[in-house]
């Protein structure tokens, strides 16, 4: 199974971007043992659309464009469920098990995500009911998703 980050905005260098390659990286790593097929991350301008529903609709239709053939669809969602990181990391497994070719991560701009997409997906997560700069929301999803593979891995890197 190979994992897609698709992202509205784009992460200027600097110690976000930093961060953000760094679990990538990590995960390339110990990833591949586990039968993952590598991480791709997307960054899709944010729309210049005068108007909420205008914008939306454009970010989504730019994050359509991007989706793989077969895929399972997670949305990063302020009202989305909050879920501990065994948990993140068992349904990823799941899935990698049961032969899912892609599973899509979708990080919304400042307006959120269509309703179309939030609909769409197979799972919608938060990490915790704060709203988060998507910067800081695509660091903590690098970090989860490498720490779901580490969890996979029975790691030590994961010890709650």
């Amino acid at each position: 199974m190979r994992l897609v980050v698709i992202c509205i905005g784009r992460l200027k260098q600097g110690p976000e971007r930093e961060l953000a390659e760094r679990y990538r990286e990590r995960f390339e790593d110990i990833g591949r043992k586990l039968g993952f097929r590598g991480l791709d991350i997307h960054e899709i301008a944010e729309s210049r659309a005068r108007d909420t529903p205008a914008r939306i609709a454009e970010e989504a239709a730019a994050i359509a464009a991007l989706l793989p053939e077969k895929h399972m669809l997670v949305a990063l969602d302020e009202r989305g469920k909050s879920i501990d990181s065994a948990s993140f990391a068992q349904q990823l497994g799941r899935w990698r098990d049961e032969g899912a070719a892609h599973t899509v991560f979708v990080i919304g701009g400042a307006d959120g995500l269509s309703p179309e997409l939030q609909r769409k997906a197979s799972l919608r997560i938060a990490f915790g009911s704060a709203t988060w700069p998507h910067q800081m929301v695509r660091v903590m999803l690098l970090e989860q998703i490498y720490r779901a593979a580490t969890i996979l891995a029975g790691h030590p890197y994961h010890r709650a």
